[in-house]
């Protein structure tokens, strides 16, 4: 499916895997960002994927968990980036160029390319 049309945000986006154009793993749609404009329907403006994006949908406790952990990181993906939904999001570009990848790219620096333990 197209990015265009109506489309059930709960059931057919959250949580969804992202895939960049050359098929790598990007992580999942954890929130999504509407542009609401007066007297016309809401639209899609961009998907947030990273931690800092459960803010808002867990307890303050479970977030302050969360940032300890993870960072308060949020990547905006503009819907215009979106090629294609099916079983995943398919972004018309790379992870790289769209902000995707910075964490796991400083870990990949960090651990052998021959992978930790």
């Amino acid at each position: 499916m197209k990015p265009t049309g109506q489309i059930n945000l709960v059931g057919g986006l959250l949580d969804l895997p992202i895939l960049d154009k050359d098929g790598r793993y990007c992580g999942v749609v954890d929130d999504i960002e509407l542009d609401e404009k007066d007297g016309i329907p809401a639209s899609v403006k961009q998907l947030l994927v990273g931690p800092g994006a459960y803010e808002g949908r867990l307890p303050a406790w479970a977030m302050r968990v969360v940032t300890a952990l993870a960072g308060k990181r949020v990547t905006r993906v503009p819907w215009a980036a979106i090629d294609r939904i099916d079983s995943c999001v398919r972004l018309i570009d790379t992870a790289d160029a769209l902000g995707l990848h910075r964490s796991e790219n400083k870990v990949r620096a960090i651990i052998p390319k021959w992978g930790a333990m």
